[in-house]
């Protein structure tokens, strides 16, 4: 009796208390949909991961290495869940929206690792553009993947649509008072976690949760800290912080060189600069011979060689050096100033040769908008910019136009030009990949020990360098039958993305550049050809190797001429300094200085440069009267 009592006592409890149960049902399904919504979150960043790294050994290791921030990628990721679901009003639908979104960057990633050694940036976005563009060749290249990734795609938007469609119509519906629960809960621990993302200034729970921005070398920044986080610490780079002690007085104290009265010019030289797309020496590769030489002409003329900062691509880069003096070592690493900082004015030789007054034109053989460049040499003071859409059709050697028609066309504009000039043509033909019947013969021998694939890679890539080589020798030849002095320089912007003849040959251990290393070895997979020639005093033959920001010291003194910044100050920097690199210094006597950036005090002229550099580009313009007359002049005149 006792017991019956006692169970009818409980029954009566729970008749009493009808929601209790509920309750409790409730709160188990809610602790079971935040579980799964954490292992969606799981999930997410192991595929990631696992797609980016492309190693299951790494992958765990990120993942049960207590010293990186996995499981704080996996927090964020399950608050974003949270809030989508709170937002959409559906368990689990945010988990649809994140992956993909998470997924496709990542495979992204994963290829430009394969073709530029640099994983994903922010800013990569900007120029998507320029992918869809050069997809052609792509796809010529490798017509099979081409094709599985659209039917991938394809596959991929069809599948998220099925399943936002399921899950609107089958994933529970969340009430009011959980929306807004997720919204109180999440929000406000992601907003705090946004807030520390910067990597410019320190942060004491950024440290404790594992976040290290390592923004000096991008390579360990990714794989420490995971593609997500990486990226997301990459996205404040636009913001670009003034040097510490950057201000008036300090740009005042900066002496300027000043020039020799009566400064005399030699008839104001026309000037050629000609930027070599993927311009190498292919004959520095060991275990093959090439025959013939594919650049007699160059190799007799060379003077030295360009350290270029980029390799296989980001051409952009290298210009901007050529053409400003300034230095990418100065911006923050993965950034394109082409890109995200020419929005004003810059100095550069444009502004400089229109102040002595000469014609400054741009000459590429390629659509305008490629790496913004219309606006870009509007910014740099060009007077004109003759691109694809405003030239006469050029013969092509593939998609690409030809070197030789560059030349010709390069030699019409000059001879009906009156005034001195300044050209600087930036040439498509070499451009990769170096499909095996671009050419209709191949006249370079390639001998050695190579897979049939790489010798038919090297062979087109040799036969673009002999018709470079063969344009320089006409454009020459029509110069030394010209009364006016003209100068002639020309250098490669990068190594070409060779891709595997560099592994099977041995002069790389991977298919793309180190960004960091000794100096015989980065010199061995930066360096390009560079050439300085007048048809009146012949070749320089003592430049060495320099870094391209100092291209604009070496034109205008073999033009004869004097500059507050572009000799004064520039040729004091490279009194000391030959290679200025994020990661590197070398100096006159050839000793090199790593992680130069990293160390408390930098030597007082390079303190001095990034002063100026950032004066001009972010600044006041405290040094425009000092050290860029002719540009401000030129700009207040409103041209």
């Amino acid at each position: 009796m006792a017991s019956i009592d006692s169970a009818a006592r409980g029954s009566q409890v729970l008749v009493e208390r009808p929601g209790f149960s509920a309750r409790h049902a409730k709160t188990l399904a809610g602790t079971r949909s935040a579980l799964f919504s954490l292992l969606m979150a799981m999930a997410t960043v192991f595929a990631v991961e696992l797609i980016v790294r492309q190693s299951t050994s790494e992958t765990i290791a990120y993942f049960i290495d207590p010293m990186r921030p996995a499981w704080t990628t996996i927090a964020a990721f399950f608050l974003v869940m949270l809030a989508l679901d709170a937002l959409f009003g559906r368990e689990h639908k945010g988990a649809l929206l994140v992956a993909p979104l998470a997924i496709v960057p990542a495979f992204i990633c994963q290829q430009k690792q394969v073709f530029l050694s640099d994983p994903l940036y922010p800013t990569d976005f900007l120029f998507g553009r320029q992918i869809m563009e050069l997809m052609p060749v792509l796809v010529k290249d490798r017509p099979w993947t081409a094709v599985g990734i659209v039917l991938g795609i394809l596959a991929t938007i069809v599948a998220i649509g099925l399943l936002l469609r399921y899950a609107w119509r089958n994933f529970p519906k969340l009430t009011r008072r959980e929306r807004l629960a997720r919204v109180a809960f999440a929000l406000p621990l992601l907003v705090a976690f946004w807030n520390i993302m910067d990597y410019n200034h320190f942060s004491w729970i950024r440290d404790r949760l594992r976040v290290i921005p390592i923004m000096w070398d991008q390579t360990e920044n990714y794989r420490h800290n995971g593609f997500v986080l990486a990226f997301a610490i990459n996205l404040p780079m636009a913001n670009v912080s003034a040097p510490a002690g950057y201000m008036a007085d300090a740009i005042d104290r900066i002496p300027v060189k000043p020039l020799p009265a009566g400064t005399t010019h030699r008839g104001k030289p026309d000037v050629i600069v000609l930027m070599s797309e993927s311009f190498w020496d292919p004959t520095r590769l060991p275990k093959v011979k090439l025959t013939p030489d594919p650049m007699p002409t160059i190799r007799e003329l060379q003077g030295g060689n360009v350290f270029s900062p980029e390799f296989g691509g980001m051409t952009a880069n290298v210009e901007f050096e050529a053409l400003t003096g300034f230095s990418n070592a100065f911006l923050p690493y993965g950034s394109i100033p082409y890109q995200q900082y020419i929005r004003n004015p810059i100095p550069s030789l444009a502004t400089f040769f229109r102040g002595e007054g000469y014609v400054s034109r741009a000459i590429h053989p390629f659509q305008g908008w490629f790496w913004n460049r219309t606006a870009v040499y509007k910014a740099f003071g060009f007077d004109t910019f003759r691109s694809e859409e405003n030239m006469p059709p050029m013969q092509k050697r593939g998609i690409f136009a030809s070197d030789e028609s560059l030349t010709k066309e390069i030699i019409r504009q000059a001879d009906t030009t009156d005034d001195p000039f300044f050209f600087f043509a930036v040439t498509l033909q070499g451009h990769g990949p170096y499909e095996a019947n671009r050419y209709t013969k191949n006249t370079i021998k390639v001998e050695g020990d190579l897979p049939e694939a790489d010798r038919q890679v090297l062979a087109t890539y040799a036969q673009g360098i002999k018709e470079a080589d063969d344009s320089l020798k006409m454009l020459m030849d029509w110069a030394k039958n010209r009364d006016r002095e003209t100068i002639i320089v020309l250098f490669g912007d990068h190594l070409p993305p060779l891709n595997t003849v560099y592994t099977s040959t041995g002069y790389m251990k991977d298919v793309t550049a180190e960004r960091k290393g000794p100096k015989d070895q980065m010199k061995a997979q930066h360096e390009t050809p560079l050439v300085v020639w007048s048809n009146k005093t012949g070749a320089r033959k003592d430049i060495g190797s320099i870094s391209p920001a100092f291209l604009s010291y070496q034109i205008l003194k073999q033009a004869g001429y004097e500059h507050p910044y572009y000799t004064g100050f520039l040729g004091k920097v490279h009194d000391h300094f030959r290679i200025l690199d994020r990661y590197m210094l070398i100096r006159k006597n050839g000793k090199e200085v790593a992680d130069w950036l990293r160390q408390p005090k930098i030597p007082p002229s390079l303190r001095d440069y990034r002063f100026l550099q950032h004066d001009m580009m972010f600044g006041k313009r405290y040094s425009t009267e000092r050290f860029f007359k002719s540009h401000a002049e030129l700009f207040s005149a409103g041209s």
